[in-house]
């Protein structure tokens, strides 16, 4: 949740018992800091750090949630069209996870090739490769499902053959206002990867459904947007 998720607003969510908690979507390059500001012409919420700050800002952020629960693994979405710029935000102490983002949806990011448009990038195994085998930390790809042009499970294979830990599977589907758990079975039943399946969850049964279509875990973004939710994952 671009613009949004920071360690103040992860802080606030812990306690619904999340063992894992993202921040960004950060902008990470020269490239996409430019399209982030772009974004934030039109009025769309962006984090809006200069490259020069911006692995100290996520230093600072990660670190709120270490001294809170150092069992809270913290893992930081990035936007880069540069491998070299993902691996150095491994480094930092506070970070378990580095997650390349090929979801975000935005023109602007998509004009660069990134977001969703790195899913149809011909080096994106490469590109995942060298961050996986260079990273400091662990390494998730967050990819949106049924990308007009993409064939799911080939780009599932994909990520996992490259050597990343984790698949962050925003299972959404045009036209369709719940998620897509044929599309989660179908990878959990052709990749050895741990699947994170996202998407609509917004109650305790929607996360069993995820659960129980093969996802190894799951995320929630939406329903925990005000910073509070009308359910608690330690019922699950």
């Amino acid at each position: 949740m671009a613009g949004i998720n920071d360690g103040d607003f992860a802080l606030k969510l812990i306690p619904y018992g999340f063992d894992t908690v993202t921040l960004g979507g950060f902008n990470v390059d020269e490239k996409t800091i430019d399209a982030g500001y772009k974004i934030i012409q039109r009025g769309r919420a962006e984090f809006n750090i200069p490259l020069n700050q911006v692995y100290q800002y996520i230093e600072k952020e990660s670190l709120k949630i270490k001294q809170y629960d150092d069992n809270i693994k913290v893992s930081v979405n990035l936007r880069s069209t540069r491998t070299k710029n993902i691996i150095d935000i491994s480094k930092i102490p506070s970070v378990d996870i580095v997650e390349i983002n090929c979801h975000c949806r935005q023109e602007e990011l998509q004009n660069i090739s990134c977001g969703q448009a790195m899913l149809k990038r011909p080096d994106l195994k490469d590109y995942i490769k060298e961050i996986s085998s260079k990273s400091k930390s662990e390494v998730s790809v967050k990819m949106r499902g049924n990308v007009d042009g993409v064939n799911n499970l080939e780009i599932a294979q994909l990520i996992e053959d490259a050597g990343a830990d984790y698949l962050h599977l925003d299972a959404m589907k045009n036209g369709v206002f719940k998620a897509d758990l044929d599309l989660v079975k179908n990878i959990s039943e052709n990749t050895n990867i741990y699947l994170i399946g996202n998407n609509s969850i917004n109650s305790l049964e929607k996360a069993r459904e995820m659960l129980n279509a093969g996802a190894d875990g799951f995320s929630i973004a939406r329903a925990a947007i005000n910073g509070k939710m009308d359910f608690n994952l330690k019922d699950l």
